[in-house]
């Protein structure tokens, strides 16, 4: 909930731009103008749909997620056996028990491929997009903001986002707000690891001021004055207009999973199915692990909330669970989909369940996908190394033609077999979803590298 206080110095000019900070993406002041200018002729571009980027982090494997090649030999076959699913002739790895009689409403894709076996984000910031996040490239073209709601038009969610007392969330392996050329105005709003999300929604005004608009502009009008004559803030009465709105919109109550049902809260719920008493210490990444199972069905349930209220690209990750080496650091396979595989078998199927009941299907493509897939062969510590040859992806939703797998790999689940596909041609059906592409080509003051990203290459076939 947004806290609202006043203390003897008044409003200082840290405090306004954190407000700034929360409605505004996380921008610059100057960059939020310049951003809503140019976005603010391209609202007919956007299909009004939004995504949510479950990021894989890690590294998933293809077998023992949604490729199983139980008849291809020991060592090779998915560690886990297989399950049959809603779709005749289809099994999927048998951790994902509830997800497999969801199977004809989503689509796997088994001939994906990210290209290197490289720990990065490279699905989220990569070279197709020009170094820029996924989500900014949207915010480019939606603008930074919900033009009703206030909801900041990309978010980054991490664990911290539902619960404080996770892990701060690091940058080992690239920045997830990276935003190339694009500039600042366009990162993602995070409200999790750099402090508390109660925090970053403060806005230090007593609830009596608060009733009274004037009094509220005039505190801000105190800011600017005091703020050197350096320009930076020209326009600033339009950003109080917005600050305001957007504060008494409800973004803070967006955030915040109290709101919800509580039954529903309880439905998302990951963290009994594996409980931290039950990961083992030996590995370096327990903390990883247990964090993962504490908060992905929250995650998810918190991305699906915010969709619902304006935000057109969500990413959600718990960084780093899906890397199974069964060394110092990591899990074997059998032992990690425990990990990683049952709270994200519980979530994205509530998730998918969900977004049925509320009749959003439309509205909302999930896609869930990692950074590389990992080797054919099981090592001989009961892992699976490194592996950019394959790597599983699932989409859901977003009026796409579902029930179906596209592609199919090799007998060794190492490499494509047919109708391979890339990160370029992920980029190309997200955007599609969103963006009125052919619009896009008609209109002046997109930058190049916009165009370019969005356009170079084909979506996924067979999904429209």
């Amino acid at each position: 909930m947004l806290q609202l206080t006043e203390g003897s110095g008044g409003l200082k000019r840290r405090d306004f731009l954190r407000v700034g900070s929360l409605g505004l993406g996380g921008m610059t002041l100057p960059g939020m103008l310049a951003a809503d200018a140019s976005a603010a002729s391209k609202k007919s571009l956007l299909t009004g749909k939004s995504v949510i980027f479950l990021f894989m982090h890690g590294g998933p494997s293809q077998t023992e997620t949604f490729d199983p090649k139980m008849t291809a030999p020991s060592g090779v076959c998915s560690a886990t056996g297989e399950i049959d699913t809603a779709i005749p002739g289809v099994t999927f790895g048998s951790t994902f028990e509830k997800l497999a009689p969801l199977a004809d409403k989503f689509s796997v894709v088994r001939s994906f491929r990210t290209g290197n076996g490289n720990h990065d984000i490279k699905p989220i910031v990569c070279p197709e997009t020009f170094g820029a996040n996924l989500g900014s490239l949207y915010s480019r073209i939606a603008g930074s903001n919900h033009p009703q709601t206030g909801m900041p038009s990309n978010t980054m969610l991490y664990p911290r986002a539902v619960d404080e007392s996770r892990a701060k969330q690091t940058f080992n392996f690239g920045k997830f707000d990276a935003t190339g050329p694009l500039g600042s105005a366009y990162a993602p709003f995070v409200p999790s690891g750099g402090g508390s999300l109660k925090k970053d929604m403060e806005l230090r005004l007593s609830r009596a001021r608060l009733d009274d608009r004037r009094g509220l502009l005039n505190g801000l009008d105190g800011i600017k004055r005091q703020i050197d004559a350096s320009g930076s803030l020209a326009g600033l009465d339009q950003f109080q207009q917005q600050a305001f709105d957007t504060i008494l919109g409800g973004v803070a109550d967006a955030f915040d999973l109290s709101q919800e049902d509580a039954r529903t809260v309880a439905a998302y719920d990951t963290s009994s199915l594996i409980t931290p008493e039950q990961i083992s210490k030996r590995w370096n990444n327990y903390k990883h692990y247990r964090d993962n199972a504490m908060t992905l069905g929250k995650l998810m349930l918190l991305a699906r909330r915010l969709c619902e209220r304006g935000c057109g690209f969500v990413t959600v990750t718990t960084r780093f669970v899906w890397d199974m080496h069964a060394d110092v650091n990591n899990a074997t396979m059998q032992e990690g989909m425990q990990y990683c595989g049952w709270p994200f078998d519980h979530a994205v199927s509530t998730l998918i369940q969900d977004i049925e009941a509320r009749g959003l299907s439309d509205k909302i493509l999930l896609v869930c996908t990692g950074e590389m897939g990992r080797t054919p062969k099981i090592n001989d510590r009961g892992g699976r190394d490194h592996w950019g040859g394959i790597a599983p992806l699932l989409l859901y939703g977003g009026g796409l033609t579902h029930g179906q797998v596209i592609g199919q790999s090799a007998r060794d689940a190492g490499s494509p077999a047919s109708s391979p596909q890339d990160i370029s041609n992920l980029v190309a059906t997200i955007m599609h979803a969103l963006i009125d592409v052919g619009e896009l080509r008609t209109v002046v003051g997109v930058p190049d590298e916009v165009s370019r990203a969005i356009t170079a290459a084909e979506p996924i076939p067979g999904l429209s």
